[in-house]
């Protein structure tokens, strides 16, 4: 009996999906529940697994296809066998088919190279066992073959051996100019339609200040070991700047607001989105009712996040909604920088690297940690003396951190 597998229910707002990986090419036998493809919407990858017991018959859609909500993507002979499904290979049993047609050595995921993949390593000429595969069980995937050919380009070619004297050197061989295209991802296209709306209809405008951690940074030499001891996580920057956040959030409103048609629709809860990097791009999970949670809290769940966005796990709900964002580009080693907003929200902070700088205390010059902060809003909704004072309430609950623990 022949089963479908369906692209499954797709979350609100998504209307389409594109392939991105087949994990079984056609006459792969398959377990129940096994991952059979990867879809990528414009958020999340999505796993595919299969409903049944069998042998791939068809792939309907090959990689790079886009697929909508319940398109089927292949056809699973249930029950069948991998022998079974090859017919040649069980009927063809004359002396000569077993002489000029061995059967081909047993593979490993390892070794199975999507249609993608194939294209790349035959266009390229290249051998595939010299790329290490950093796939699920060794898998090679396409950005293993891009940078297979990177290191081969830019490797000086080994020395060639010495000529005969009868005989002139051979020609060294010219530089290589190479350039190649590739489709952007659903995740990166989004990315940039979404940002480039965002700079189309919202007043952005990008207010600064500076903040001296020594305090902050005393705190947590002092008691992170023991916090992590208790709590099993670190005691990290972003907890005092969530909550600071949060302060600040509070004292003004507008800042966790959004615009929707005429009306300011304003937020009594506090959903903030981090900012994080990830194989696939840039992706902003969010933490919910932060208000409520403690430093040890927000500080688990950012792990938490941390861990699911390089693997590859996020959900949908990890990353849907927020009504404030916060986004640390001083791990890159960022000095200053101006983010964008993510619509609809109408704010971001942005963090920087912290810097051994000289300031004035007490009429003395003396070497404090300082890191810029930079608050991007939307003009329409937030006005200039909101957004300096909201920076600046979040300046104050970091060099005196005893506010956010007193809730001054």
């Amino acid at each position: 009996m022949s089963t479908e597998i369906k692209v499954p229910i797709l979350p609100e707002s998504v209307v389409e999906a594109t392939v991105a990986v087949w994990h079984k090419k056609v006459g792969d036998a398959v377990s129940l529940d096994e991952n059979l493809v990867d879809i990528e919407t414009e958020k999340v990858v999505l796993e595919v697994p299969s409903t049944v017991d069998g042998v791939i018959k068809e792939i309907v859609h090959e990689e790079g296809s886009t697929v909508g909500e319940q398109e089927v993507l292949a056809i699973i002979e249930e029950g069948a066998t991998a022998a079974a499904s090859a017919p040649q290979a069980a009927t063809d049993t004359t002396p000569e088919a077993a002489e000029t047609d061995p059967a081909p050595a047993a593979t490993g995921d390892a070794d199975k190279l999507s249609p993608a993949v194939q294209k790349l390593v035959t266009e390229n000429n290249i051998n595939a066992a010299e790329i290490s595969g950093t796939g699920k069980n060794g898998r090679i995937l396409k950005e293993d073959v891009i940078n297979y050919l990177k290191k081969r380009d830019t490797t000086p070619p080994a020395p060639a051996p010495a000529a005969p004297v009868s005989q002139p050197p051979a020609a060294k061989p010219s530089g290589q100019r190479l350039e190649r295209r590739e489709p952007m991802t659903r995740l990166r296209s989004t990315i940039a339609r979404r940002l480039k709306e965002a700079q189309d209809t919202q007043a952005m405008l990008t207010t600064f200040n500076d903040v001296n951690l020594q305090r902050v940074m005393d705190l947590r030499s002092e008691y992170k070991e023991a916090f992590e001891k208790k709590h099993g996580a670190r005691l990290g920057f972003m907890s005092f700047f969530v909550k600071a956040s949060i302060e600040a959030l509070t004292r003004f409103p507008a800042v966790n607001a959004s615009i929707d048609g005429n009306d300011l629709v304003y937020h009594d809860f506090y959903d903030v989105g981090i900012a994080a990097s990830s194989p696939r791009g840039l992706v902003v999970p969010v933490l919910r009712d932060v208000d409520q949670m403690s430093f040890a809290q927000v500080e688990q769940s950012i792990s938490e996040f941390g861990a699911k966005a390089k693997e590859g796990k996020l959900t949908m709900e990890d990353l849907t909604g927020g009504t404030f964002t916060i986004s640390n580009g001083g791990v890159f080693g960022s000095m200053l920088s101006t983010p964008i907003v993510n619509p609809p929200q109408s704010a971001i902070l942005g963090m920087h690297r912290i810097e051994q700088r000289p300031v004035a205390e007490n009429g003395e010059v003396i070497i404090r940690p300082m890191m810029y902060l930079a608050l991007t809003y939307d003009h329409r909704i937030i006005d200039g003396k909101e957004s300096v004072m909201f920076l600046r309430t979040i300046k104050e609950c970091l060099e005196d951190p005893a506010r956010l623990l007193l809730e001054l």
